[in-house]
């Protein structure tokens, strides 16, 4: 239905009902059931990737105002993270290349995974997880490049150090990592932070644990100075790993997840298993268990595919549209 259709609508429900305050009642009763019961649109900035080159901040779907004033006041940001994102949805797909769930994603939806995340499950964790990670990827590496008018390499690497093989100079273009930590969290929590409720906590530790994963693979490079190659002075850098020591990792992590409740003050979260110690300050968290995933979508029914116990769940376009499993709000 139309917005003025809707409009019309309205206005012929308040003339009918005008003379009868129990009607009227009773749709306000409707319409405030119909606003609880739509379902939160989650982070919707994963939609940057498919709009690429035409990042426009308003044509953006469900960032609220802290996300847009940042997308506003950094186009050139913006369109690193949009960059990124295309490669962390392919870091994710190849990590879950063989799960019954492959991270697929749903062309022209906003949303990037449809109503899979809605469920505050281990595989919303890791989404969740890997993408903040994969915007301190992006963003520190245009850093370096030279890409931003806001950042550059880290120039708080300075004067001597000194590592197992000995003493170097601090030299080079060293990733500014700090910086894309710092970006990514003002952005990405931005919506979690307003949200304030255990889906919106659950998010955030786990945006916190995608951030600090890229910062884990940080590596020294050198090069070296002297006669003939002898390396008697070195030069060296702090700098970023290939992503997918990042992708390892949280897969790991998506395997090691730890189911959690909500802490009654709602400030942080007690485990679920209620025998275990485990400290999950670097564990990815989550509150409910995953459906299965190879129920049959019906209204990918027409495709023919059909599910069938013990099978390997392959990459393959077509079968991810079928498999991807849709619950309930």
């Amino acid at each position: 239905m139309s917005h003025t259709s809707g409009e019309e609508g309205v206005k012929q429900i308040n003339r009918k009902t005008s003379n009868d305050g129990a009607c009227s009642r009773l749709y306000l009763a409707f319409i405030l059931i119909l606003l609880t019961l739509t379902p939160r649109v989650d982070s919707s900035w994963w939609y940057i990737g498919a709009l690429g080159a035409r990042v426009i901040c308003d044509n953006i779907p469900g960032l609220v105002n802290k996300q847009r004033q940042l997308c506003q006041k950094h186009p050139d940001i913006m369109q690193s993270i949009g960059e990124g994102a295309k490669e962390w949805i392919h870091e994710c797909q190849h990590q879950f290349r063989h799960h019954r769930w492959n991270c697929s994603t749903l062309a022209r939806d906003h949303t990037v995974f449809g109503k899979v995340m809605l469920r505050s499950s281990r595989e919303a964790a890791f989404v969740y997880a890997i993408s903040s990670a994969g915007v301190v990827y992006a963003i520190t590496r245009a850093c370096s490049q030279g890409e931003l008018n806001s950042c550059n390499c880290d120039s708080h690497k300075r004067d001597k150090a000194q590592d197992l093989r000995g003493e170097f100079d601090w030299g080079g273009c060293s990733d500014n990592i700090n910086y894309g930590i710092k970006f990514s969290k003002d952005f990405v929590d931005a919506k979690e932070k307003k949200e304030k409720d255990a889906r919106a906590l659950m998010n955030l530790h786990n945006n916190r644990c995608g951030r600090t994963a890229v910062k884990r693979f940080m590596k020294l490079e050198c090069k070296c100075h002297g006669v003939s190659g002898s390396c008697t002075l070195r030069t060296c850098w702090l700098a970023m790993s290939d992503f997918r020591k990042t992708g390892d990792y949280l897969r790991k992590k998506y395997h090691l997840a730890v189911q959690v409740t909500m802490n009654q003050d709602g400030t942080g979260f007690t485990v679920t298993n209620k025998h275990s110690d485990r400290v999950i300050k670097n564990d990815l968290v989550y509150f409910e268990n995953s459906p299965d995933y190879c129920v049959m979508d019906k209204a990918a029914a027409r495709l023919h595919f059909h599910s069938k116990k013990g099978r390997v769940i392959n990459n393959d376009s077509d079968l991810a549209a079928v498999m991807i499993y849709l619950p309930g709000p």
